[in-house]
C-alpha cells in the first residue's frame, strides 16, 4: 500500500496532468471528480473514493485506499447499497488491479470470506463480478 504514503497530497499532484476547470455546462458527476481530483486522499470519503473508481481515475491511487476499508468491512455501504464500494472495486478494470497485484490478492481473501447470505444479498450481477474477481488470472484460486 505504497500509494498510502501520500495521504496529505492531491491526484492532481499524483496522478498528472493537472485536470482544468470543467465546462460550465458540464453535469454534476463530472464536476463531481473534478473537484474530488483536489481534495488531499486523506479527506476522501468511501462515498468519494466509489465514485472515482466508478469513474476509473487515478485507480494506483484510489483502489488502495478502498482496499484498506475494504480489509475491515467487505460490505461497507458507502453510497448507494450495502457493497456498493466493494462491488466499484471488483468492477475496476484488470489492468488497473495488475499493477496492484498484492492488493488484489488481499481483496480476494476478503471476498472468500463472504458469507454466501452476504453476497445474495447484494444487487443482481454483483455475485456473478465478485466470483469473477477472484477467479481472475493471478489468482491464487487458478
Amino acid at each position: 500500500m505504497d500509494n498510502l504514503l501520500h495521504l496529505d497530497r492531491t491526484l492532481d499532484e499524483l496522478d498528472p496532468p493537472r485536470w482544468t476547470a470543467p465546462a460550465a455546462d458540464t453535469t454534476h458527476l463530472v464536476r463531481k471528480v473534478h473537484e474530488l481530483r483536489r481534495v488531499p486522499l486523506r479527506e476522501l470519503t468511501p462515498a468519494d473514493l466509489r465514485t472515482l473508481i466508478a469513474q476509473r481515475v487515478a485507480l494506483p491511487y484510489v483502489l488502495p485506499l478502498a482496499v484498506r476499508l475494504l480489509i475491515e468491512e467487505p460490505l461497507l455501504d458507502a453510497y448507494l447499497y450495502e457493497g456498493d464500494l466493494l462491488v466499484a472495486a471488483v468492477e475496476a478494470p484488470p489492468a488497473a488491479w495488475a499493477v496492484l497485484p498484492d492488493l488484489g490478492e488481499r481483496l480476494r481473501t476478503v471476498i472468500k470470506n463472504l458469507s454466501e447470505e452476504a453476497v445474495a444479498d447484494l444487487p443482481r450481477g454483483a455475485a456473478e463480478e465478485l466470483a469473477c474477481f477472484v477467479a481472475r488470472p493471478g489468482s491464487s484460486s487458478r
